[in-house]
């Protein structure tokens, strides 16, 4: 649970400098994180996608052809579900929270606790992290989610104060459950049956997706495509 961890550590950190110091950060800063996560998201997710390619060139191929299919599959399937209109809800209901948000408020701890809980909750990239962090240990997409929240988090703490650092505990909950569980239950079938390397093979691509994402390089509707890492080991399954 590395990836969960630092996550949480990331959300604690910003909190505490949010409540230390209110001001907003520099265009200049803002702009250095932004570049330097998605170079770092870049890299490993492609590392990732790499690492699963093994075997002679016709083998490789076979794999990326897999990984395209599953890809396919789950997005058609994620939008069937209307996972992204349910992200997208979530993201304009925290939206109207900040925007009525007041310093006179009572219960703004509470609106930010239930506000930052749910955003950092149902970001597609703490699903497919905590996923990733439980099949194969690779942390490193919850070391990215972990320095967005803490950003946000800080940002969070001039609106609703303190109650924005409360939010840990249901990430803790939440994506510290899918790793265990994947670490338990999944990961042992899926290594014994040689269906591993297809889930990571998706999990970078979709993971370097998120870094063109944080660029503003294209939208990409990233909850819908989560369907597909179960679609890469049931494809990869079928073509044998």
């Amino acid at each position: 649970m590395i990836g969960t961890i630092v996550n949480a550590a990331g959300i604690l950190l910003g909190g505490v400098v949010g409540l230390a110091r209110q001001r907003a950060l520099p265009a200049t800063s803002e702009a250095f994180f932004k570049v330097a996560l998605g170079a770092f998201t870049v890299f490993y997710g492609l590392r990732l996608a790499w690492m699963s390619l093994s075997g002679s060139f016709p083998q490789i191929l076979k794999q990326l052809l897999i990984t395209v299919l599953a890809l396919m599959a789950g997005k058609l399937t994620g939008r069937l579900l209307r996972l992204q209109k349910l992200s997208n809800r979530i993201g304009r209901g925290a939206r109207e929270r900040m925007a009525a948000a007041t310093p006179d408020n009572p219960h703004r701890a509470a609106e930010g606790f239930k506000t930052c809980a749910a955003l950092f909750c149902a970001a597609p990239l703490g699903v497919l992290g905590a996923l990733q962090d439980g099949l194969s240990g690779y942390f490193y997409p919850l070391v990215v989610k972990g320095v967005i929240d803490g950003l946000a988090t800080r940002g969070f703490v001039p609106l609703f104060g303190w109650g924005v650092i409360l939010s840990v505990l249901p990430v803790v909950t939440f994506q510290g459950s899918i790793t265990l569980l994947a670490s338990q239950f999944l990961a042992p079938f899926l290594h014994a049956h040689n269906l591993l390397d297809s889930v990571n093979a998706a999990g970078g691509l979709l993971v370097f997706c998120v870094a063109l994402v944080i660029l503003e390089i294209k939208k990409i509707e990233l909850a819908d495509y989560l369907p597909s890492l179960a679609f890469a080991p049931l494809i990869s399954w079928l073509w044998r």
